[in-house]
C-alpha cells in the first residue's frame, strides 16, 4: 500500500478549465487515486496555480559584489516571485572561467540558496571548456559578443573556435549579442543609439555566421523585433524590454540603464508583438546598489533587478486578459526547463512538484516589499500579482511573506554525469 501524500493541492483549476486535486509525495506529483489523508492540504479555490518558474538568466552576485546581492537574498527574491529554479551567469567577480572558481560558486549556492539552481561557465579564449563541462556547467555563457558590465567581448575567430568546442560536447551556448558604436554615452537616448536595434540584429547575424559547426544557440535578452526575426536559435526576452521604455523615465535616469538598452515605446510595442516567437522569458536579474546607480550616466553600471517581479508582471497581464495563462506557463516554466534539460514542473504524475499559488488580485509594486538586497526596482508603481504560497520539491518554502529553507537542488549539466574525471565525485 502506498504511503499517504506529503501534500495535496485541492481544487486546482487547470488552464483548460478542469478542477483537480494534485497529490505530492517525495517532491513529485503522484497519481490521484483513492482519497488519502495528507500531511497538509492547501485549498486552491479561487487561486491561480502555476508550475514553479525557471529563470534561466540571473546574476546572484556575492563575493566582492555582496553589497548588491548574494545567494540568500537573491534566492529569497526568486521564491517570493514564484521562481523555484535559477540559472546563474558566470560573469561574477572573479569570473567562472576555471573549475576551481566554478566549484566555489556551486558550494556557495548549496550553502546559502533557498531556491534550486544551475550555474553556467564563462566563455573566454582561456576557459577550459571541456573541464568546465565535466565540472557541471549547465551551459556556456552568457557569451559576450559585445562588452557589458563584468563581461569582455569575444572576437569572431575566437567565438567560432569556442562554439565548435561547445558543439563537440553537445553543449548549449547562450549569447549576449550587441554591436556597440563609439560615442559619448550621456543618457538613455544615446545609450539606445550606441547599442541600436540594428546593431543587435547585425550581431545576431554575425554570431550565426561564426557558428559553422551548428552549435545549439540561445540568444539572451533580445530587445527588438529586428533581432527576434533574425534569430535561428531560441529567443529570450526580459520583462524590462517588454514593459519599460525610455519615455517612462528622464533621459539621465541611470536606473533604466541596462544592456541591451531599454528602447523607445515604439520598439517596445513591436517587441511585444513578437510574443508568439519568444521562447523564454527570463529576468536578467542584475542588481546594483543605488549608490552605484547614482553616478554620472556614462560610468553608472548597467543592469536592473527583476527575478521577483518577472512572473508577477506577466500575471497582471493575465488578469487583464492581455496574455494567455498557458503562454506564461510555457515561457516561464515549461520551455526554460526543456532548454536546460531539467525535469518539468507541472500538474501530471511524475512532474517536479514546484508550484506557486497566486491570488486573483493585482497590487502596486513597492520597493520596500521586495527582497533583493539592492533595495530598488525599475517597476515601482506598476501592477503585479505576487504569489501567496510557493512550493519547491513538494515542500512549502514561502508562505505569507515567510521563508522555510530546505536544501537546494543543484542541477548540474550533462557533462557532470558523463565525464569520467574523478575530480567531480
Amino acid at each position: 500500500m502506498e504511503s499517504r501524500p506529503d501534500l495535496v493541492l485541492a481544487n486546482v483549476l487547470l488552464p483548460g478549465g478542469r478542477k483537480v486535486d494534485i497529490p505530492v509525495r517525495d517532491g513529485r506529483v503522484v497519481p490521484a487515486g483513492a482519497p488519502l489523508p495528507a500531511d497538509r492540504v492547501i485549498d486552491c479555490t479561487g487561486q491561480i496555480v502555476l508550475p514553479g518558474a525557471v529563470d534561466v538568466h540571473v546574476h546572484m552576485r556575492g563575493g566582492p559584489q555582496s553589497a548588491k546581492e548574494d545567494w540568500e537574498t537573491g534566492s529569497r527574491s526568486a521564491l517570493a516571485g514564484g521562481v523555484t529554479v535559477v540559472v546563474d551567469q558566470p560573469n561574477t567577480v572573479p569570473p567562472l572561467s576555471d573549475t576551481a572558481a566554478f566549484s566555489r560558486r556551486v558550494a556557495d549556492a548549496q550553502a546559502h540558496s533557498l531556491c534550486s539552481f544551475a550555474i553556467n561557465s564563462a566563455v573566454t579564449p582561456k576557459t577550459p571548456i571541456e573541464a568546465m563541462w565535466g565540472a557541471g556547467a549547465m551551459a556556456f555563457g552568457e557569451t559576450f559578443f559585445a562588452p557589458s558590465s563584468y563581461g569582455e567581448a569575444l572576437s569572431a575567430p575566437d567565438l567560432s573556435l569556442l562554439l565548435g568546442r561547445i558543439h563537440a560536447l553537445g553543449g548549449l551556448a547562450t549569447i549576449h549579442a550587441e554591436n556597440v558604436l563609439p560615442g559619448e554615452d550621456t543618457g538613455l537616448a544615446a545609450h539606445d543609439a550606441l547599442r541600436s536595434p540594428e546593431g543587435e540584429r547585425d550581431a545576431v547575424l554575425a554570431v550565426q555566421a561564426c557558428n559553422t559547426t551548428g552549435c545549439r544557440l540561445h540568444f539572451c535578452h533580445m530587445s527588438s523585433a529586428l533581432s527576434v526575426a533574425a534569430v535561428k536559435g531560441t529567443v529570450e526576452v526580459t520583462p524590462h524590454h517588454l514593459f519599460l521604455s525610455r519615455e517612462r523615465a528622464r533621459d539621465n535616469d541611470t536606473r533604466f540603464r541596462v544592456n541591451p538598452p531599454v528602447r523607445s515605446e515604439r520598439e517596445r510595442k513591436a517587441l511585444f508583438a513578437c510574443w508568439d516567437r519568444i521562447n523564454v522569458i527570463a529576468s536578467d536579474h542584475a542588481p546594483h546598489t543605488m549608490t552605484e546607480k547614482a553616478q554620472e550616466f556614462s560610468i553608472a553600471p548597467s543592469g536592473v533587478p527583476g527575478v521577483e517581479t518577472m512572473v508577477p508582471l506577466l500575471m497582471a497581464e493575465v488578469l487583464e486578459k492581455r496574455l494567455p495563462l498557458t503562454d506564461v506557463i510555457q515561457k516561464t516554466s515549461t520551455a526554460p526547463a526543456a532548454l536546460i534539460g531539467i525535469p518539468p514542473a507541472g500538474f501530471v504524475p511524475g512532474d517536479r512538484a514546484d508550484f506557486a499559488i497566486y491570488p486573483k488580485k493585482a497590487v502596486t509594486i513597492e520597493p520596500d516589499l521586495l527582497h533583493s538586497k539592492c533595495g530598488w526596482t525599475p517597476y515601482e508603481g506598476m501592477n503585479a500579482v505576487f504569489p501567496a504560497i510557493v512550493i519547491r520539491d513538494g515542500a512549502v518554502v514561502y508562505e505569507d511573506g515567510g521563508f522555510t529553507r530546505i536544501p537546494p537542488v543543484w542541477y548540474a549539466g550533462r557533462g557532470y554525469f558523463t565525464d569520467p574525471a574523478p575530480s567531480k565525485r
